[in-house]
């Protein structure tokens, strides 16, 4: 492990990595909150009947987001120096920043052209995602010279 405090990215990714983790408590919280959570988090009136009814779907879906949403902590925090180095750390930090910025910025024009969700959700989650994506391409451009293998 590197010096956390010499890398100067690493307050932006320590802080990118708890926001993936609460991200994915937040998901895991939906599993067992049940349809209303489903719904008020914006999955969707199919993701929540289908929950209603009890089908595995939206629960191996969330598992599914919230695992990967904690692998994008590991590589944050491995980023900022509180982990060992993760394989591809430079790529996996910045396609994680990018799926975030364009998920962020794709997600509202492609909302007003389906309409499969609210426009609130779309503006407010992607705001959101937004805000992470901003964060770790912030701490991976700061901490470059220190996520050099």
């Amino acid at each position: 492990m590197h010096n956390v405090a010499a890398n100067p990215g690493s307050v932006w990714l320590i802080a990118g990595g708890w926001l993936s983790v609460v991200a994915a408590l937040a998901h895991v919280a939906c599993i067992f909150g049940g349809p209303g959570w489903y719904r008020f988090f914006g999955a969707g009136e199919s993701m929540a009947r289908a929950a209603a009814r009890g089908d595995w779907a939206p629960t191996l879906i969330t598992l599914f987001i919230a695992s990967v949403l904690l692998i994008w902590a590991a590589y944050a925090f491995s980023g900022a120096g509180w982990l060992p180095r993760l394989p591809l750390l430079r790529t996996g930090l910045i396609a994680i920043a990018a799926i975030f910025l364009l998920r962020a910025l794709l997600f509202v024009p492609l909302n007003l052209w389906t309409r499969q969700y609210s426009d609130g959700f779309a503006i407010w989650s992607s705001l959101i995602v937004l805000v992470y994506g901003a964060v770790y391409a912030i701490g991976t451009f700061k901490a470059w010279r220190h996520l050099a293998p």
